[in-house]
């Protein structure tokens, strides 16, 4: 990762298709706060250095490359299209998104996004290199 991103292990979880957590930027603005960057900035083939949309696409192409490398799968998606980003504001929100992310590999089974679920949509995710993540 970059110098201006802090990644803890207690507020990550992998799951086959999707990872949830919290990056901590620490190059602008407070611990808690994401640097505010006007999203227009953030354009098709023009990525916002440390932006969250960059600092997130790099880290998807990243892993992508890796895993796709170690199996021998070229070009096979990996992760769920696009992401959800939210900006912590308060300690009880911190605490809300610590329980949800610690919940989610309990409830993966009934998780629509997961293709072994009865009734669950065929996802086909996106080249992770591409500009959109």
């Amino acid at each position: 990762m970059r110098e201006y991103v802090e990644l803890f292990e207690d507020e990550f979880v992998v799951m086959p298709n999707h990872i949830h957590g919290i990056i901590w930027h620490t190059g602008r603005g407070t611990a808690r706060r994401a640097p505010t960057i006007d999203p227009t900035i953030e354009q098709f083939g023009k990525p916002v250095h440390g932006s969250i949309p960059t600092i997130v696409r790099s880290f998807k192409s990243a892993v992508t490359k890796r895993i796709n490398t170690l199996l021998n799968t070229p070009a096979s998606p990996v992760w769920q299209r696009n992401y959800y980003e939210h900006i912590i504001t308060t300690d009880r929100e911190y605490e809300s998104i610590i329980e949800y992310i610690d919940a989610n590999p309990r409830n993966w089974l009934v998780d629509t996004e997961n293709d072994h679920t009865p009734g669950a949509r065929a996802t086909t995710a996106p080249d992770p290199t591409s500009s959109t993540t």
